[in-house]
C-alpha cells in the first residue's frame, strides 16, 4: 500500500492512499488522519483504514501538490554502509581515510543527525547546495520509516544532499556538510510494510540532468550494503527515543565522479521501482530560486 501526504487546491493537507494516478483520502471516524497517527497504528489497523479509503471518492494526483511524507519526525542518516561510499570518503579526505576504513569494519556504525522536518523537501521542490560549498552531490538512499517504538512501518526514497568538500576538509565539519535548509529530499510516497524481507532486492537509480541532457547516470542495489537494515535501527535506538517516530537514511552506494558538483538548475531524479521517482530541481545558496 502506497501512502503519501498531499495538499489540495484549498491548501488543505491530508494523508491519502495513492493508486496509479488517483489519491484516496484516509479518514478515521470521518476525520482526516495525520501521517504520524497512521504510522503509529498496527499494520492491521492501517491496512483497514487504507482499504476503507479505497471505497471512497478519489482525487487526481495531478491536481494535488505532493508533499514530503513527514510530519514531526527527525531524519537521521547512516554513513559508510556501502564499499563505494567508504572509498569516496577516503578519496575526499586523505588525512581521515583511516577513520572511514575503521567505520566500515567496526561493530558500531556511523549514525548522524540529518534534518528537522522544515529542512526536508518533497518531489518537485528544490533541494539546495550550500553557498559556501564548491563540491555538493546528491546521495540516493533507501529511507526507513519507523514509528515511536522503532518498528519498521514503511520505506521511501531519500536524497542525502552533501557538501563533500566541507566534510572532506575535516570530519568534524560533518554537521555543516549535511544539515542546512533544503538539505534532504523525501518521497514521493511511503510503501507500508512491517518487515525487512525483500528490501535488500530494491534498486536505486540516479539520473542528473543539466540543460535537458543526462550528465550522470548510475544504479545500485540495497543488497550491496555491508550492514543489515535491522542492525542500523538497533543502533539508532540505543539511548535515544523518538516520540514522533524517525526516518533513517541507510547510506548510498552511488557516488558521482569527483569532478562533478551540483549546479543551479540541475534536475536530480532518483527512481526506485515500486516507489516511483523523487525528482528535485537544484538551487545554490539561500537567496537562489529554481
Amino acid at each position: 500500500m502506497k501512502i503519501g501526504k498531499f495538499q489540495d487546491a484549498n491548501h488543505q493537507t491530508w494523508t491519502g492512499v495513492q493508486v496509479e494516478d488517483q489519491v484516496y483520502p484516509i479518514r478515521e471516524s470521518g476525520t482526516a488522519i495525520s501521517l504520524t497517527s497512521l504510522l503509529e497504528k498496527t499494520s492491521e489497523e492501517s491496512r483497514k483504514l487504507c482499504e476503507a479509503a479505497l471505497k471512497g471518492a478519489s482525487v487526481a494526483v495531478s491536481s494535488l501538490t505532493v508533499l514530503a511524507p513527514i510530519d514531526g519526525q527527525e531524519v537521521w542518516g547512516a554513513g559508510v554502509t556501502y564499499l563505494r561510499s567508504k572509498q569516496a570518503r577516503e578519496e575526499e579526505s586523505e588525512r581521515a581515510a583511516t577513520f572511514y576504513d575503521q567505520i566500515y569494519v567496526a561493530d558500531r556504525p556511523e549514525l548522524f543527525f540529518k534534518a528537522t522536518p522544515n529542512r526536508v523537501v518533497g518531489p518537485e521542490t528544490p533541494i539546495r547546495a550550500r553557498s559556501d560549498s564548491r563540491w555538493t552531490v546528491p546521495e540516493p538512499e533507501l529511507a526507513l520509516v519507523l514509528n515511536s517504538s522503532l518498528s519498521l512501518v514503511g520505506y521511501t526514497i531519500g536524497n542525502d544532499v552533501s557538501a563533500r568538500d566541507i566534510e572532506g576538509r575535516n570530519p568534524l565539519y560533518l554537521p555543516q556538510a549535511k544539515v542546512y535548509d533544503a538539505c534532504c529530499g523525501l518521497g514521493p510516497v511511503i510503501v507500508l510494510t512491517d518487515n525487512y524481507q525483500g528490501l535488500e532486492a530494491l534498486e536505486l537509480h540516479l539520473k542528473i540532468l543539466r540543460g535537458g541532457q543526462t550528465i550522470v547516470q548510475s544504479s545500485t542495489s540495497v543488497g550491496q550494503m555491508k550492514r543489515k537494515l535491522s542492525e542500523l535501527v538497533d543502533w539508532l535506538g540505543r539511548d535515544s527515543s523518538f516520540p514522533s517516530g524517525v526516518i533513517l537514511l541507510t547510506g548510498t552506494g552511488i557516488v558521482p565522479p569527483d569532478n562533478f558538483t551540483l549546479e543551479q538548475g540541475d534536475i536530480v531524479e532518483i527512481e526506485c521501482p515500486g516507489l516511483g521517482v523523487l525528482r528535485n530541481p537544484v538551487v545554490i545558496g539561500t537567496g537562489a530560486s529554481a
